[in-house]
């Protein structure tokens, strides 16, 4: 048996045990789909990332040339295809163990090619794909099944609904993005994760977006929570990916009447004993999410050979 080194990170923070965690694999080559999902779920994290050499299993023709690095994430269930906290989580890492230098890098993920900048002081930006945002019509999806799904009273939805509508929003993983009133009401959610599922994969998104600009602390912008168990995550604790996606909605949606901040900060995870902070840059088609890490656990993990054809039994 081989063994291979892996790491719990905590993204969007700079304390241990807080922000959003996620799995590290820094040297991921040669790993099959399988033993990167039976990794993912004995590290335990919502999502693991698995790095290796842009050119593992690709080759030129297939763009592999023009990244540092190729990364897969997998959620202990499945493969996603874009993962926020886990990239600023690899690349904080990666700088932490002086593997790689402040400055620019590109990142193969399945979504398309990603630019990583890495500042002196350990913050990692990620600069997400070209945002989409669509709105969603009332008649199609109202308050009262969003508020029923989000176990949110309707009323706090449709308070905010006429200047901030619910809509879809992604810059490379898709979000349903929904306002809420007030932070009491955001709190008081009990979501329903089969009502939440049934909603997510009717719109073709990776779960719900809800938040409120009635933070807790001034300097923030808004408070999010977001709900994905179409993916295997019932509450994410801090979310790149749909902090990126909110920012673009927020300039799409003239939420400040006039000029559009140069940077957001959104704050997530407090109502589960997580709480992370995000930084948010919007500069037209442009889209950067950046935060700190710091490694809490390191070790290294038996990975069992691959098993040969003749040793799998058919159902």
């Amino acid at each position: 048996m081989e063994t291979r080194r892996a790491l719990l990170v905590d993204a969007f923070t700079d304390e241990p045990l807080a922000g959003n965690v996620a799995g590290v694999v820094p040297d991921a080559a040669g790993l099959s789909d399988d033993r990167m999902e039976r990794i993912a779920a004995e590290l335990g994290a919502s999502e693991t990332a698995f790095l290796s050499e842009p050119d593992a299993g690709g080759n030129e023709a297939d763009g592999d040339a023009g990244a540092d690095e190729r990364v897969r994430y997998f959620t202990p269930s499945t493969e996603v295809d874009l993962c926020g906290h886990a990239t600023i989580a690899s690349y904080a890492a990666l700088y932490d163990a002086g593997a790689i230098d402040a400055g620019e890098r590109t990142l193969r993920t399945n979504v398309g090619d990603l630019s990583i900048r890495v500042d002196e002081d350990g913050t990692v930006w990620m600069r997400q794909n070209p945002p989409t945002v669509e709105r969603v019509a009332e008649a199609e999806l109202g308050a009262d099944r969003l508020g029923d799904a989000l176990g949110i009273d309707p009323a706090a939805l449709r308070d905010v609904g006429a200047d901030l509508p619910v809509a879809v929003a992604s810059t490379g993983l898709p979000w349903l993005v929904v306002p809420v009133n007030f932070l009491e009401r955001l709190g008081e959610a009990e979501p329903d994760a089969a009502a939440i599922e049934a909603i997510s994969n009717a719109h073709e998104v990776a779960g719900i977006y809800a938040f409120t600009f009635d933070a807790l602390e001034a300097e923030s912008t808004l408070h999010g929570r977001a709900f994905a168990p179409a993916v295997g995550v019932a509450e994410d604790p801090v979310t790149g990916t749909a902090s990126g996606a909110v920012g673009a909605y927020l300039r799409t949606v003239d939420a400040f009447d006039g000029e559009f901040p140069d940077e957001l900060r959104f704050e997530q995870g407090h109502f589960v004993d997580r709480p992370g902070h995000v930084r948010v840059r919007v500069d037209g088609e442009e889209v950067r999410v950046g935060g700190r890490a710091v490694v809490s656990m390191e070790g290294e993990l038996t990975v069992p050979e691959e098993p040969d054809d003749d040793e799998i039994i058919e159902a």
